[in-house]
């Protein structure tokens, strides 16, 4: 027996109030990592109450407004996820934000529970995203590196998109980051929220396998609106089938106070990264005509 439908949420099977996906530490089974999808119809508002946790207010289509601690951010958003990268806003914990949208969006609130806490609500510009292309050949892929060491602040929170061409492999080769070993693997908890472009039957694939000691099994076909959660092990490949654009939103975190992102491929595919330095990289990417450094 896999462990596919403990760790793969189907669209709607997790929806909860007015969230579209709702993931805490608590329904989750671990101790931090959460993910929110929230729908606003035009002219639409919510209230976000961030609690023990720092939020990231992430437009996946649509634009609205952030109104938090006296401060107001006006996000441009962008018309879908393989169209650009976009402006967000970060909301510390212990705060309540309201979210509007006149013409109405769709919106990721990644989330992670955090210790004391002390950052201020900020704008992420979206010139100032660093877009970067992964990979090689039929490995290729592009990262949209918003929330992460070296690109912006947060307590715990870690947050990155990875759009993958179709016929691709992206989180390849297979990594993992759940031991605590300093400078070569930090302990992080993932979720993986799936878009895939190419209308209603369109679909990919998401592996995840464990070691010895901690075992897990999942190979779960994701279609739009699906999340995976990886609480550890090997995760990879995500496979983007031809004919149909990958995107996945990656929200990591966990007790590791240095806020680190250090993976371990698996020994037995690691060898796959020496093969890129042969191949170019593919040329439909970037997306939407991203510019990205290579």
């Amino acid at each position: 027996m896999t462990d596919t439908s403990k760790y793969h949420l189907p669209k709607g099977t997790s929806s909860d109030g007015p969230y579209d996906l709702l993931v805490t530490p608590e329904s989750a089974g671990w101790g931090y990592s959460g993910l929110r999808i929230l729908t606003l119809r035009p002219g639409g508002t919510h209230t976000l109450t961030t609690g023990d946790s720092e939020f990231l207010v992430l437009p996946l289509r649509g634009g609205c407004t952030v109104t938090v601690g006296g401060q107001s951010f006006e996000l441009d958003g962008r018309t879908g996820v393989f169209a650009s990268v976009t402006d967000f806003a970060y909301v510390p914990r212990g705060s309540v934000a309201v979210l509007g949208s006149a013409a109405g969006g769709t919106f990721a609130l990644p989330s992670a529970r955090t210790g004391q806490g002390g950052l201020r609500a900020r704008y992420g510009p979206k010139d100032t995203v660093p877009v970067e292309l992964r990979g090689a050949g039929n490995c290729s892929r592009q990262v949209n590196n918003y929330c992460l060491p070296g690109t912006f602040d947060a307590e715990q929170l870690l947050v990155c998109e990875v759009l993958t061409p179709g016929g691709n492999w992206s989180s390849y080769p297979p990594h993992k980051h759940d031991e605590a070993r300093p400078g070569a693997e930090s302990e992080l908890e993932e979720i993986y929220y799936f878009e895939v472009g190419g209308g209603e039957r369109a679909f990919g694939y998401q592996r995840v396998y464990g070691t010895a000691d901690r075992p897990i099994d999942v190979l779960a076909e994701v279609r739009s609106g699906d999340t995976v959660l990886i609480p550890h092990g090997w995760h990879g490949p995500s496979i983007a089938a031809p004919g149909y654009d990958l995107y996945y939103l990656n929200v990591m975190a966990g007790p590791g106070q240095d806020r680190a992102w250090l993976i371990c491929d698996d020994p037995a595919h690691g060898w796959v990264r020496e093969t890129w330095e042969s191949q170019t990289v593919d040329p439909r990417l970037p997306f939407a005509g991203e510019e990205a450094p290579r």
